[in-house]
């Protein structure tokens, strides 16, 4: 895609810089991922602080715009980048009802589906993959699982009736599932993936959102190490 590079500031592993880059990919706008050394603590050094003021990934560049929180820098990316070839958008505005449905859904993703996933993640994935010492919180995973299957009930219910979260008959994929993506793929490599399998339509709109190119490139890049 002609125009200038955008940044995006962290490590693919973090579950929300995968989901902006997901966004990126699927966009297909040329970007570079610079490095942010969370072990050395960078993210609370001056110049990071400069990107994001509450010293966390991702931050992002586009030319002179600068922004942090993934939902918000996935929301410019594909208002900014991404045409389909049917001239649709994965935001949907040009529809004010499906728009609705995407933002419906991605204040649950934030509200009820992140909250419940990110424990079981971070003590199950992160905390290991990093190195962190200690052992797994088996009571806060626990705790956290029984949130995720309550949560995973009403996505079940929505997804009976739409391949995908907003909706909107024969309409596809947009935000509000790719949302998803970051703590999912890790989700799925746990023994906490029976809360996806177990409920059917949940686990074939997984199956979807991951056979994407854009979340299988993306997936690649989520090692840890990253890949030279």
């Amino acid at each position: 895609m002609a125009g200038s590079v955008v940044k995006v500031y962290g490590p693919a592993a973090s579950p929300f810089v995968a989901t902006v880059l997901v966004c990126l990919e699927e966009a297909g706008a040329a970007y570079e991922l610079v490095p942010v050394d969370m072990a050395a603590r960078e993210h609370k050094a001056p110049h990071h602080l400069a990107r994001n003021p509450f010293g966390k990934i991702p931050a992002f560049q586009d030319g002179e715009l600068t922004l942090f929180e993934s939902r918000a820098i996935s929301r410019h990316v594909l208002r900014k980048h991404y045409k389909s070839a049917g001239g649709g958008d994965l935001l949907r505005e040009g529809d004010p009802e499906g728009a609705a449905m995407v933002d419906v859904w991605l204040e649950v993703e934030a509200h009820q589906y992140e909250p419940a996933i990110a424990e079981i993640v971070r003590h199950c994935v992160i905390l290991p993959m990093i190195g962190a010492g200690g052992a797994r919180d088996q009571r806060v995973v626990d705790e956290s699982a029984g949130k995720l299957r309550a949560v995973l009930a009403a996505y079940e219910a929505r997804l009976r009736e739409h391949a995908y979260l907003a909706g909107g008959g024969d309409a596809g994929v947009s935000l509000a599932d790719l949302a998803h993506f970051g703590f999912t793929h890790y989700l799925m490599a746990t023994d906490y993936a029976a809360l996806v399998e177990e409920r059917p339509a949940v686990a074939a709109w997984w199956r979807r959102i991951a056979a994407r190119p854009a979340a299988r490139k993306v997936a690649a890049l989520m090692s840890w190490p990253p890949p030279a």
